[in-house]
């Protein structure tokens, strides 16, 4: 079994041939181009789903092909902090689609979108929907920060301090950070980084979908661009978390190889005489 991390974009046709063939499954990251406070850099919502693939795929045996990250997506409410670089939802959700068709296109039957900003997630589930519906592939879309739901037991195990440990920039992301990328984590300015809110208002990464959603500008909710408690993050708190997530998209992914395809059953008393709405 291979140990090695499978690049999409370094194989031939013939090697592409070979994987349709051979049911492997192209994954991608689309992640964010977005500021995270003062104390981490703007590509943390690529890295950490791009590296997270990377490392599924080295340990699936090859069966995991890894495809370039997309590094930008929806960023708009987060544009008064310097450096976030957005693009139109629309445009995000086109051109995921073009990748998911032409994926199926050339005979790829399963494949995964891997998200790791939370904006991007409303465009991403229709990029998903559409895939399956328009294509004879299953395309999985799957939040990063969300395999930390699989085992209950764990999520409750590491956190500690009194917001939501998947805060935007705070505990969970930084120390994510401090394992894969520490050079680019700024140790100086990291602090208790207090919002507007109180804790009980808080988005948190790794829990549900939110039951009220009052999502604005992010200038008017935090003065630093992050919130909760990245003062509590370590290196070995990320790597806990990144094996956590490794092991749990692994397992799914040997499920999604196995899953079968169903297709559509059309149980009208007689063909419908228009095109498909929507």
């Amino acid at each position: 079994m291979s140990n090695k991390t499978v690049y999409f974009d370094e194989l031939t046709w013939p090697d592409v041939n070979d994987a349709v063939r051979e049911g492997k499954v192209p994954i991608f990251a689309v992640g964010c181009v977005e500021e995270h406070g003062p104390h981490l850099p703007l590509q943390t919502d690529w890295v950490i789903p791009h590296r997270v693939a990377e490392e599924a795929s080295a340990r699936s045996g090859g069966k995991l092909l890894v495809m370039p990250p997309v590094h930008y997506g929806y960023i708009t409410h987060g544009m008064d902090f310097p450096g976030c670089i957005t693009i139109g939802w629309q445009h995000l959700f086109e051109q995921c689609m073009d990748i998911t068709k032409s994926l199926a296109y050339h005979g790829f039957k399963k494949m995964i979108v891997l998200n790791g900003h939370g904006s991007n997630w409303l465009p991403l589930e229709l990029v998903g929907r559409r895939t399956n519906l328009e294509t004879d592939a299953i395309c999985a879309v799957i939040d990063c920060m969300k395999l930390l739901l699989v085992d209950p037991g764990f999520r409750a195990g590491w956190s500690e301090g009194e917001y939501p440990e998947g805060s935007h920039g705070g505990d969970l992301e930084t120390s994510l950070m401090l394992h894969l990328a520490p050079r680019g984590v700024r140790r100086d300015r990291i602090s208790r980084q207090v919002p507007y809110a109180t804790a009980e208002y808080y988005s948190d990464l790794t829990a549900g979908r939110n039951l009220v959603n009052t999502f604005g500008w992010t200038s008017a909710t935090t003065p630093s661009g992050s919130f909760g408690r990245p003062d509590l993050a370590t290196a070995e708190k990320g790597r806990l978390v990144f094996e956590e997530m490794v092991e749990q998209l692994a397992v799914f992914v040997g499920a999604l190889r196995e899953a079968p395809y169903r297709p559509r059953v059309d149980h009208h008393l007689s063909p419908p005489t228009i095109p498909l709405p929507g």
